[in-house]
């Protein structure tokens, strides 16, 4: 299991440090440069969002490099990666954020998922350009997986 540090409440460099040796990562100029910029932005970026800051910056980091470094940090759970459909992804720092719990209705078990509201919101903003600011999300209730596959041999 990876172990996920917060960096936008710690946010300076040590951290984004401790964070990829956490995660059995090398710090390398592009990981740590990629990471500074999802850590100073509030908002979810796309690859080539990410290419075109560190281009301003003077930063020279590869458009493939990124798409690689993007793929590492989400295999290892340090950034989210929202699919927008038609082949396109948001990314951003993760976030601890809340989680749901659904009671199986059958066997009265607990099953917890991360809130799916921010790829909820991502995908409608993506969509319609409507930026969510009040949202409702009720995952309550349902029937476990292993109670489903009961009921199918019954």
């Amino acid at each position: 299991m990876y172990t996920y540090i917060s960096l936008k409440k710690q946010g300076d460099n040590l951290d984004i440090l401790k964070c990829l040796k956490e995660n059995k990562l090398k710090s390398t100029r592009s990981r740590l440069e990629i990471l500074q910029v999802f850590n100073s932005s509030n908002k979810c970026l796309t690859a080539m969002e990410i290419y075109e800051i560190l281009d301003k910056d003077k930063k020279v980091v590869d458009l493939s490099t990124v798409y690689r470094t993007l793929d590492i940090l989400y295999s290892h759970s340090i950034i989210d990666k929202f699919d927008l459909g038609d082949g396109k992804y948001n990314y951003k720092l993760k976030d601890k954020g809340h989680k749901h719990l659904i009671k199986c209705d059958i066997c009265n078990n607990y099953v917890e998922i991360d809130c799916p509201m921010p790829q909820i919101s991502e995908y409608v903003k993506f969509k319609t350009g409507v930026t969510l600011i009040d949202t409702c999300v009720n995952l309550n209730r349902g029937i476990c997986k292993d109670c489903s596959l009961k009921d199918k041999k019954l």
